[in-house]
């Protein structure tokens, strides 16, 4: 018995000291942009707002909020579109091929984003639409699609198929099914992986620098751009606020969904 209390201690110490050693850049970086100094420094010297207000004010930076935000959101719908339906018949039909399509879909996450990047300028090229929002739209999509599939996969794992065929025996066709009993019940996991996808493409730089341009530039290339000539605690501002974004994102995907359920699938 004492042994298994000794290593019940020791697997949750390890664990928190895993977390911590996690967490600590994290704090690391948020305290650093309060700084009232003009150079990054931990501990901060002294507490202030000026570096959020001096990144308010700065155009170039709200712009490309605006773009990856626009970037996200549309990358998030059309995603949402593919995805979806790619996750029911992947869950609900049996058909020759399907473990290949479904691991294909999946690929992205295997893939490096870097390589991901190259190959979408060399196919935007061979299309004529390189270095535009729309290349940069298709790369975001290609790679948050599998965490749409994945999510609602997940969701339709544990809602019994005679549900849905009650209600086709009811009257019901296949698309007032969807939508009226099957679309209700993985509502968490279809949200979830929206908020998943709106993450990924927020904090993406391997895919978006191939094809940004200097007036069409997401805020993750933006910073990587900026930190290359400037070190100061605006870049711990900039990078806190994406912090920020991404972990409202986190916590409704557990509210919503939980965290565990959300990963599966």
């Amino acid at each position: 018995m004492l042994h298994k209390l000794v290593g019940r201690f020791g697997l949750g110490l390890y664990s928190w000291v895993v977390i911590l050693y996690l967490f600590f850049p994290l704090v690391v970086l948020i305290a650093a942009s309060f700084t009232a100094g003009d150079f990054l420094a931990f501990p901060p010297e002294g507490v202030s707002l000026k570096w959020y207000a001096r990144l308010a004010g700065n155009e170039g930076f709200l712009e490309a909020a605006w773009v990856s935000i626009k970037l996200a959101a549309t990358a998030s719908l059309l995603s949402l579109i593919l995805g979806v339906p790619a996750a029911l018949v992947l869950a609900r039909q049996n058909f020759a091929g399907k473990s290949a399509i479904g691991a294909l879909f999946i690929s992205p996450l295997l893939l490096p984003a870097i390589v991901i990047g190259v190959a979408i300028l060399q196919y935007a090229h061979l299309l004529g639409f390189a270095r535009s929002f729309l290349a940069l739209l298709v790369g975001h999509v290609v790679i948050m699609v599998p965490y749409i599939i994945r999510t609602t996969m997940a969701s339709l794992g544990g809602l019994p198929m005679n549900i849905e065929e009650a209600a086709q025996d009811l009257g019901a066709n296949r698309v007032e099914t969807f939508f009226l009993i099957t679309l209700p019940q993985i509502k968490p996991g279809v949200i979830a992986g929206a908020l998943f996808a709106f993450i990924i493409s927020w904090i993406n730089v391997e895919v978006s620098i191939f094809n940004s341009t200097a007036d069409l530039i997401p805020i993750p290339v933006k910073l990587f751009n900026y930190i290359q000539y400037n070190i100061d605690p605006l870049v711990a501002a900039i990078s806190a606020v994406t912090v920020y974004v991404a972990f409202v994102a986190v916590c409704l995907i557990d509210i919503l969904i939980g965290l565990d359920k959300a990963t599966s699938g």
